[in-house]
This record gives structure tokens, sequence and C-alpha cells, in this order.
């Protein structure tokens, strides 16, 4: 059954304590019951932005990469609905001024059409990928995935029929408490497989990345050095950012994006 305005506003004010919340995973008994209601089969990839796989290029011809993006373009060219959400629910319940309140989640699947009407619209597969190009635009991070989360707080059924495409910043995502949730919780929200991220010798520890940029604070300065630690979901926006280009994104596996496509259909059916 589709969510009331009323349940979402409530969620709003909820949220900015999703921080204890998160801690709460950690207690045997109620991270059981947090992962079997919230978390249960759930499977979610951070996608690097296609400009940082730029980075790369001492690995082989740039045009020969398949690029992030193109994980997000399959499904979209598969789904038969398609749905925008008016809002980030994330930005929204945390008031953010730094990233577009404006720009909410990407679902697919035949599931979204039970979310109420109120929240968002149907949109075409070109509105749907010119959403996604505004994200871009405003250097929001995407994650794709099944989250039962999702498709509990929008109240749509079946959850393997609905694919979340979210739209992240790294000051109000609901993600940044993936540190904080049991291992067994935080190991679903991952590193696209095939892409690693590295600190090289031209790091001289300005401490850049480290100051609010990092989605899951998995870099640090040691030593005047950066270094990033397991916790790292490769997102690349680190790349990005370092004024001394000192940090790549490399492409490990150049099957990377077909691997991570087979992953994704085989747990979500968004025909």
């Amino acid at each position: 059954m589709a969510r009331p305005l009323w349940f979402v506003k409530l969620l709003k004010k909820t949220f900015p304590n999703i921080k204890l919340i998160a801690k709460l995973t950690n207690f045997p008994i109620l991270g059981f019951i947090f992962d079997y209601l919230l978390f249960r089969d759930d499977d979610i990839i951070y996608l690097p932005q296609d400009r940082i796989i730029e980075v790369g290029k001492a690995l082989g011809d740039y045009s020969e990469i398949v690029l992030p993006s193109q994980v997000l373009k399959y499904f979209i060219e598969k789904a038969n609905h398609h749905w925008v959400m008016d809002f980030c629910i994330c930005r929204s319940s945390m008031k953010c001024e730094d990233y577009p309140i404006d720009l909410g989640c990407l679902f697919l699947g035949d599931a979204v059409i039970g979310i109420n009407p109120q929240l968002g619209r149907l949109v075409s597969k070109e509105e749907a990928l010119l959403h996604l190009k505004k994200c871009e635009e405003a250097r929001l991070v995407h994650m794709i995935g099944r989250n039962r989360l999702d498709a509990q707080w929008l109240g749509v059924k079946p959850g393997e029929k609905l694919l979340s495409i979210c739209n992240c910043d790294p000051c109000c995502c609901l993600w940044r408490v993936s540190p904080i949730l049991s291992a067994k919780i935080g190991r679903k929200i991952k590193k696209i497989p095939g892409v690693n991220v590295r600190v090289t010798h031209k790091c001289i520890g300005c401490g850049t990345c480290t100051k609010g940029v990092c989605f899951v604070d998995a870099i640090k300065i040691i030593d005047n050095h950066a270094v990033i630690n397991y916790e790292c979901r490769g997102c690349g926006r680190c790349v990005d950012i370092c004024p001394q280009k000192a940090i790549e994104l490399l492409i490990e596996d150049v099957q990377y994006v077909q691997k991570s496509i087979k992953e994704l259909d085989h747990i979500i059916d968004v025909t």
C-alpha cells in the first residue's frame, strides 16, 4: 500500500537521528531485526563518475573502456516503468543547502506503479536519462541496486521489481552511516567490482580529500600522506577534488560493467 504523506513527513523528522539508529544494528538481536525488515537481499553499488575514469588512460585506450553510466542506461532501456521522485528524502530531511533537494531518486520496475503519486511522477526513458544528467551536472554520485528500505518506506511490492538509483551527496546521504552499520549490513553497500582507488606519490598531505568529500570518511592523513582504507566505496569524488591529481581510480577488470549488470539482473527484474 502506497505510503500517505503524513508517513513521509514523520520519516523526515526521524531521519536526523539516522546515525543513532544505525548504531543499534550492531546489537545482535536488533541487528537481525533491522537486517530482516530493511536490508534483506539488498545489493547496492556505488558507481564512479564517468569523467573520473579518464584518469586510468594509462591502462589502455580510453575509448575501449566501458563507462559506469552504461550500467544505468542498460536498466533504463530495459525497464517498463520509470519513476522520478520530486525530492531527495535525505537532502529534504536534512534541509541541505549545498546540493539540489529537488533531484530525487529514480526508481525502475513494475513496483513503481504503487508509489504515491504525490511523491513524484512516471517518466519516459528519455526523461529518466535527462534526470540523471542533471544529477551528474550537480556533482551527485549514483548508487544502484536492490534496496528493501526503499520498498518499505514507499510501501510498494514486490521488492524484486523495484530497482533504486539514488543520486547521493557527501553531506546528507543516508549511506554516510555505512561504516556505523553492522558489518553484515554495511557490506551490502559496496564498491563496483573491478574498480579501485589509490593514492600516488604526488600526494603532499594537504588534506583536501578529508574535508567532507568522502561518503564514508575512508580517507585519513597519516605521516603527511593520504591513506584510503577498506571502507572506500570507489565513488571517485576524491579523485575529482584532489588539487595535486594525486589520487587515481583504476580499472582492474575491463568487464566490470558487464559483471555488475549481470549481478543486478540476477536479483532485480525491471521488466
